[in-house]
């Protein structure tokens, strides 16, 4: 008489090139003991090291610090003595990119300035194909349909009434890749601006604007129900960094700032804040992130050229930059000409100088912009299936090491 043989069905071990322990911010939260295991370009296991299954991999690191998501910059104007809106190559575009890479932003939307038609298209066509390639993950528009007496370090020589063949053009020159566009909502022209954006699949991003309260929350409801209509990238609009290139605040004339509070607190707009402690106060950006629900603050830099270089004379589209103790302003004039920090600068300081809980900042550098881009089931969290982009930094948040996917930066 002959016995079958037994089976064993017990799960084969996980296999990973590389596996993090530390303290790492997963979807649940500050997990304590985690681990993160990545093969290939991507997370296949995130959670708590005890609840872990079985694994075999090809390095093994213990991280004293902590282990975070990428993070992912919806506005950014350049770095690394690069900007974005002068550049006029590819090549030379990604040093830009390299710079803020190299300190965690390993997602990035590169920005443009208010310019001619002529100069959009050529600077579209130049970041579509760095979009294609999978360097960076968008482009955002940032005029040229703006409010002139809330230009900031815009051209006003270049600023128009709105224009919904050209950005429909654009978007055909950026072949998917416009991701954002920033429009005042009082501008002539704005509402087909913003029906024209949706009908594109980008982010109409209301911002630069003299109008009043009831001109942003009546944008908003239009470029939220477009939105909805088209099934675009996000559901929601955003705010051009929340209070800066706006009419200022007043009990007797609101203005635009406190509507678009009022839309992220009902959690109808995704407001971005620039906390550098140069464009915003430390308890005004406090006082957002208590105001706005959950997930409707997305943290940017706003960086220009300057970023991660020394004070000097830089350039941002046609207009001429000075650095000062690492304050961007126009040459010559007041007016903030962008910011010089990185995004993690940005988190650490909403988190140590305004007290920002931490896994609500680092989402607003993370989840949140990427939801905004539609790209949050591969950007923006260490869940299984992301793509490997992690920070690993010391406990006063600052980088020690970055993966994208799965290979460490500078390497």
């Amino acid at each position: 008489m002959s016995t079958a043989a037994s089976t064993d069905h017990s799960p084969a071990a996980v296999s990973a090139d590389l596996a993090l322990r530390g303290t790492a911010l997963l979807e649940q939260g500050l997990v304590p003991d985690a681990l993160v295991l990545v093969s290939g370009q991507d997370i296949i296991w995130s959670g708590p090291s005890a609840h872990a299954p079985e694994h075999t991999a090809v390095k093994t690191l213990q991280h004293e610090g902590l282990i975070l998501p990428g993070l992912v910059d919806l506005h950014c104007h350049g770095g690394g003595g690069v900007s974005f809106p002068d550049s006029t190559s590819a090549e030379e575009m990604l040093t830009a990119v390299r710079e803020h890479r190299r300190h965690g932003t390993t997602s990035l939307v590169a920005s443009l300035v208010t310019a001619d038609a002529a100069t959009l298209r050529d600077r579209v066509g130049q970041l579509a194909q760095l979009t294609a390639d999978g360097e960076i993950a968008g482009i955002h528009l940032e005029g040229p349909f703006l409010s002139v007496a809330r230009r900031g370090a815009q051209n006003p020589e270049h600023i128009t009434a709105g224009d919904a063949d050209l950005v429909r053009e654009l978007a055909q020159i950026a072949g998917g890749a416009l991701a954002t566009m920033t429009v005042a909502p009082e501008a002539e022209g704005a509402d087909a601006v913003i029906e024209a954006l949706a009908e594109v699949g980008a982010i109409p991003s209301l911002g630069h604007t003299d109008g009043s309260s009831t001109q942003m929350t009546s944008a908003v409801a239009l470029a939220g129900d477009q939105l909805r209509r088209e099934h675009g990238r996000s559901a929601r609009p955003t705010a051009t960094h929340l209070f800066n290139g706006m009419r200022p605040i007043h009990h007797r004339d609101p203005g635009p700032a406190l509507a678009a509070l009022d839309a992220a607190a009902r959690a109808d707009l995704v407001v971005e804040v620039i906390a550098d402690g140069v464009h915003l106060d430390a308890r005004t950006v406090a006082h957002v992130f208590a105001l706005a629900a959950d997930d409707c603050v997305a943290l940017v830099t706003d960086a220009m050229a300057a970023a991660g270089m020394p004070d000097g004379q830089y350039s941002l589209g046609s207009l001429d930059v000075t650095v000062d103790a690492g304050v961007a302003t126009l040459t010559g004039g007041t007016a903030i000409a962008g910011g010089t920090a990185h995004l993690l600068d940005v988190v650490r300081f909403a988190v140590l100088e305004a007290g920002v809980d931490l896994v609500r900042a680092v989402r607003a550098a993370s989840v949140v912009p990427a939801t905004v881009l539609g790209q949050q089931d591969r950007l923006g969290s260490l869940a299984p299936g992301r793509r490997a982009d992690i920070v690993l930094t010391d406990t006063d948040l600052r980088p020690v090491s970055v993966l994208r996917g799965g290979q460490r930066v500078g390497a």
